[in-house]
């Protein structure tokens, strides 16, 4: 989809900058939370992939609220209502009667207001993430928050660790954020909007929605408890409420649950949820990496990490085709590759860390088998999340796996030593990890 015009609503003496994708009969307009700026969100496949799935229902309107990216700055804090107004105006500009509205984060106090104040023109409501007393934004914690953005604002700093925490290591990722930051808001209006945000009560209002309303939150959202969203869900008449798994505050790096939301989504606002795209299989997941490959390229230098990069990639490589696995991605470090059956995704994994010592190099690798979704050339699902996790808690040269990996390779000969119940992140309940040891 070509990236869409942008347009420009007055509200009171500003200007709102707005974007509408789609024709659907359905007119949603997306409220974005805390900082965004139209067209680089566009830029980044998770946004594009997240606003091209609402648009193919609806005729998506977007826009950046005061102060932040495309739009005019202000003087002051703005208010609630004065936010509010700019969904008003974005409305108007585009011919919009009635539209449903999708809150995220911040986004969701005005959007409450909204629709408790037009009824009229609120077809639906649905809040993501969001809250009507910010949670974590206190006067305790508001000037250190404050401190980190005067500090760090355009590293990406503040975004890695306070809405993409699971991400924060990863220094491509972390270098679009440290541009998202810039092109969004300067740290002067950044630190004029937490203000803000620590100030916002929407909770006396959320008796008086009458809209059909539908929440959904994270169930380890770092940034925005859970019980956040509960709280919504209880005090707003008949509100649904969805939990999902994962921790990340914006999951715009993890597409499944991305389609979960817009599925969810679109069941509530049409009553129609689209038959999927994704060819779902059994399939055991690995995860490797090589451990402590920061350390090893800085002693080594460019030239000679490189070659030794390159050594390791063939091997893994010979050991994949050795043992029938598919490789689905190399990650730098390390690669993601499936098998179509979890013994010989233990063996090839063995094989791997047996042959590394002899180029100086540890490997790690992880293993879990369950459910996956194939999307053209990539894979994602809650089975890939998991083999993630495990294998980020292997040690050098060790391949662990998952109670499940275990219990199916039974009669195969691999010997297995337990390592114990583990909590892994996003995962509602620990998993029963072990090492593997080899075998017949």
């Amino acid at each position: 989809m070509d990236p869409p015009e942008t347009r420009y609503a007055k509200s009171g003496d500003l200007s709102i900058a707005y974007q509408v994708t789609g024709s659907g009969p359905l007119d949603l307009v997306f409220v974005p939370g805390f900082v965004s700026n139209l067209d680089t969100m566009w830029e980044t496949p998770g946004w594009a992939h997240w606003f091209t799935r609402l648009a193919q229902f609806s005729r998506l309107i977007r826009f950046d609220k005061r102060g932040t990216g495309l739009s005019d700055r202000m003087a002051g804090i703005a208010n609630l209502e004065d936010r509010m107004d700019d969904v008003r105006a974005v409305m108007d500009a585009v011919g919009s009667e009635r539209a449903a509205l999708f809150g995220v984060s911040e986004g969701g106090g005005m959007s409450l207001l909204f629709a408790a104040t037009y009824p009229e023109r609120a077809t639906g409501l649905v809040l993501y993430g969001t809250y009507a007393r910010h949670p974590t934004l206190t006067p305790q914690t508001l000037p250190g928050q404050i401190e980190v953005i005067e500090r760090s604002w355009g590293t990406g700093e503040y975004l890695a660790r306070f809405m993409f925490p699971t991400q924060a290591a990863d220094e491509t990722f972390r270098r679009n954020l440290a541009r998202a930051e810039r092109q969004a808001a300067s740290p002067s209006a950044v630190a004029t909007i937490l203000r803000m945000n620590a100030e916002i009560d929407a909770r006396h209002i959320l008796p008086a929605i009458r809209t059909p309303t539908m929440i959904l939150h994270r169930v380890g959202d770092t940034r925005i408890p859970a019980e956040a969203g509960r709280y919504l869900a209880e005090h707003i008449p008949g509100a649904k409420y969805v939990e999902l798994p994962g921790i990340d505050h914006v999951p715009v790096a993890e597409r499944e649950i991305v389609d979960r939301i817009v599925d969810e989504t679109e069941e509530f606002l049409t009553g129609y949820r689209a038959e999927s795209e994704l060819d779902r299989v059994l399939a055991t997941v690995l995860f490797t990496d090589i451990v402590d490959s920061t350390q090893r390229a800085a002693a080594l230098g460019d030239r000679m990490w490189r070659a030794m990069l390159d050594r390791h990639d063939e091997i893994v490589r010979q050991q994949l085709s050795r043992f029938r696995g598919r490789e689905i991605k190399h990650t730098g470090d390390g690669f993601l590759a499936t098998f179509d059956g979890p013994a010989r995704a233990v063996r090839c994994a063995s094989a791997i860390a047996d042959t590394m010592p002899p180029l100086g190099l540890a490997v790690r690798g992880g293993l879990h088998t369950g459910e996956i979704e194939l999307k053209g050339d990539d894979i994602g699902g809650i089975a890939v999340n998991v083999a993630a996790r495990v294998a980020a808690m292997a040690g050098p040269n060790e391949t662990l796996v998952s109670s499940t990996v275990r219990d199916l390779v039974a009669g195969s000969g691999l010997r297995f030593a337990d390592r114990g119940r583990h909590a892994l992140k996003g995962l509602p309940e620990d998993v029963q990890l072990y090492t593997a040891l080899g075998g017949a």
